[in-house]
């Protein structure tokens, strides 16, 4: 079993593409990856951020599906900084026939933007017709759907909004726990609640859900389970996180 990510390098290793392919590897998913951004960050701080070559980019995903290309059909994204790297990942992602779930990150949890201002537009436009379905938090679906977010009424306001394009779930952890699901095959809302614990091992967490929710998926091929199963790994992974995030090897110790 084989999936991807197309996301950012975070050099603490407790988000973006490490925490990818630590997911992956906690599902017993072989993990490929195309890095679209360096940065320089920790758990509780963003410094820096650089771009790479969309070209470059390009060809990490070309020399994946080269050599892979039969075995994968799932995969995530996560941190794409700007329009024209969107793009060219929506080509991909096209040209490939890839189920992708789609992480908008847009701002990080430890703070600092991780992308410029015409990230949630271009994502909406370009990424999400092309997705199986979408994971923001709810910043990011704020952003998404352009409607504030205060309670859980508003987070189903806004995921019908942002599912007239893609399946959804607006993560709950700054909703008490309410995880709230957008599935256009039923055309229904469904929430899930989840335990939230009083910890500081969260950085990274949307990061893991997603590529969880990816992993379950290459095993399962089905969306509601691969969602609640999703949750499931995430919550118990904060609850026996470490170093300022989650420990998806916690039960391998």
């Amino acid at each position: 079993m084989m999936g991807i990510s197309i996301a950012g390098f975070d050099p603490s290793g407790g988000a973006g593409i490490i925490s990818d392919m630590k997911t992956f590897a906690a599902l017993g998913i072989h993990g490929t990856s195309a890095i679209t951004a360096l940065t320089a960050q920790n758990p509780k701080k963003v410094f820096s951020s650089l771009a790479i070559d969309t070209d470059y980019i390009k060809e990490q995903i070309d020399s994946i599906f080269d050599e892979y290309g039969e075995y994968i059909s799932y995969g995530k994204t996560g941190m794409l900084y700007s329009t024209e790297i969107i793009k060219v990942v929506a080509r991909k992602i096209k040209e490939y026939n890839i189920n992708m779930v789609v992480d908008p990150v847009m701002v990080a949890s430890a703070g600092g933007n991780l992308a410029k201002e015409e990230i949630a537009k271009s994502i909406k436009k370009y990424l999400l017709p092309h997705c199986l379905i979408t994971t923001p938090n709810v910043y990011e679906a704020e952003l998404l759907s352009k409607i504030k977010i205060n309670n859980p009424d508003d987070a189903k306001e806004a995921i019908l909004k942002i599912g007239k394009v893609s399946n959804v779930i607006i993560t709950g952890g700054h909703l008490g726990g309410i995880n709230t699901i957008y599935n256009k095959k039923g055309d229904k809302i469904t929430t899930i609640s989840k335990t939230l614990f009083k910890t500081d091992n969260t950085h990274g967490s949307g990061c893991s859900f997603s590529a969880a929710l990816a992993g379950f998926l290459i095993k399962c091929n089905d969306l509601d389970i691969s969602i609640k199963k999703a949750l499931d790994f995430t919550e118990i992974n904060i609850k026996n996180g470490r170093y300022g995030t989650l420990n998806q090897s916690y039960n391998f110790e």
